[in-house]
């Protein structure tokens, strides 16, 4: 009983994020008091892990210097900063606690996928019907609202919004089509791919349909482009048709995305609002970028870039002030608060400890690698947030897969796909 009400705690903090207790200094969600309760028994038990100490070392330290010359404030500063790093130190104990067993923790994740799916399937069937306390969960979160379009609502499930749906199932969505295209029942059953696959559609989100496309682009590197491309490419051409002519928000943030910045027309207000922010953050990040490439201006400090760059100080510009906090987009936050360390270290990681098909013997490795590989896509993509819905799980997961999938190619040759998982590993060092 313990034991399932941890996994259910821990996996709380990636699928709970609509609920906070309070807005002032900082949000509090649902998560922190998980984090709260575990983290003096994880510390007791693993320690301080030092690869995150040594990590976010020069984060801290050019931190404060740049709070010091007045690009950043001490507020914004060690809010952005401890919850980062304790986010990173806290998934890291839970790999741990799990013996790094990627396959379990990952099988965890799918089941609360799922289940989410489901909800969000009973929500979307209780709007056609007209039962209202079966689509609009006010009632249960405060951090919700019903999203209008698509079918008259767009699918959120728990989540506060479609596109925080599709950014966290999207590795589920990965493997949903990946069970699809090649009838398997990796991880989840048929019916259950067809769920999660129904579900990740009816949230009619850009970043879902962006990352409907990335994981068809993903499943062509892994199958061969020549061997795969009369099934998958018709399938993508046929998916952003329908995309783009029946799913207006997609059609107009992409044709506002694209006109913006090849015309860099940042006063006409028939532009979508979110390409005109998506702009304006791209410009405020690379302007604070080539004044200081290094190391950013410390996390946090987006904002106070903000106030100096934004277009939105000129006359004639759209008044639209959103994702000052965030950037839009983790690429562009990166580069405006960790500059090239941080940009180095995301991408790095990113391409580093890829895991492809032509690389391993076990297919439960390289469908886990790519279908989180499509989470930090998108958030690099657009989200902007460094730890909402567990994201530093996402980034351990990946990169211990990789880890995991070089001791299988170093193991014995009979060892094969059974090489047993890492029950005495070589954890980061300490």
């Amino acid at each position: 009983m313990a034991h399932k009400l941890l996994v259910f705690s821990i996996y709380l903090t990636i699928f709970v994020s609509s609920i906070v207790f309070f807005k002032e200094p900082f949000e509090g969600y649902l998560s922190y008091i998980v984090y709260l309760v575990l983290f003096p028994f994880y510390v007791f038990r693993f320690g301080v892990p030092k690869w995150p100490l040594l990590l976010f070392l020069p984060l801290f330290i050019s931190g404060i210097v740049y709070i010091e010359v007045g690009s950043n404030t001490y507020g914004q500063f060690f809010k952005i900063f401890i919850g980062f790093f304790l986010s990173v130190v806290f998934y890291h104990y839970v790999i741990e606690q799990f013996n790094i067993d990627v396959k379990k923790l990952f099988r965890w994740y799918i089941r609360g996928s799922v289940i989410v799916s489901y909800i969000g399937l009973f929500q979307v069937a209780s709007y056609l019907v007209g039962f209202s306390p079966g689509y609009d969960f006010g009632w249960i979160f405060n951090k919700w609202s019903v999203p209008a379009g698509g079918i008259g609502i767009r699918m959120n499930s728990v989540f506060s919004e479609p596109a925080n749906f599709a950014a966290v199932v999207a590795p589920a969505f990965f493997v949903a089509i990946y069970n699809i295209s090649v009838r398997k029942t990796l991880f989840m059953s048929r019916f259950e791919s067809i769920a999660v696959g129904v579900a990740y559609l009816l949230t009619f989100s850009s970043l879902g349909i962006t990352g409907i496309f990335l994981a068809i682009v993903l499943l062509l590197f892994n199958f061969g482009f020549v061997r795969y491309a009369i099934v998958f490419i018709p399938l993508f051409v046929v998916s952003f048709d329908y995309a783009y002519n029946n799913v207006p928000d997609f059609r107009e943030r992409l044709d506002g995305t694209i006109n913006i910045f090849a015309t860099q027309n940042i006063r006409d207000y028939d532009i979508h609002g979110s390409s005109f922010v998506l702009y304006n953050n791209a410009h405020i990040a690379f302007e604070n970028f080539k004044r200081n490439p290094i190391f950013g201006t410390g996390l946090g400090s987006h904002p106070v870039a903000f106030d100096k760059y934004s277009f939105t100080n000129l006359p004639g510009v759209l008044p639209i002030k959103f994702n000052a906090q965030d950037a839009n987009s983790m690429f562009l936050r990166l580069m405006s608060e960790t500059g090239l360390y941080g940009l180095f270290i995301m991408i790095g990681l990113l391409f580093k400890c890829w895991v492809f098909r032509q690389r391993t013997s076990d297919t439960e490795l390289w469908v886990i690698s790519n279908a989180v590989s499509l989470i930090i896509m998108l958030y690099l993509f657009r989200q902007g947030h460094y730890f909402l819905n567990g994201f530093p799980f996402f980034l351990w997961l990946f990169y211990y897969t990789w880890r995991q999938n070089m001791a299988l190619r170093a193991a014995p040759e009979e060892a094969g796909d059974s090489v047993p998982v890492m029950s005495n590993p070589t954890p980061v060092s300490r």
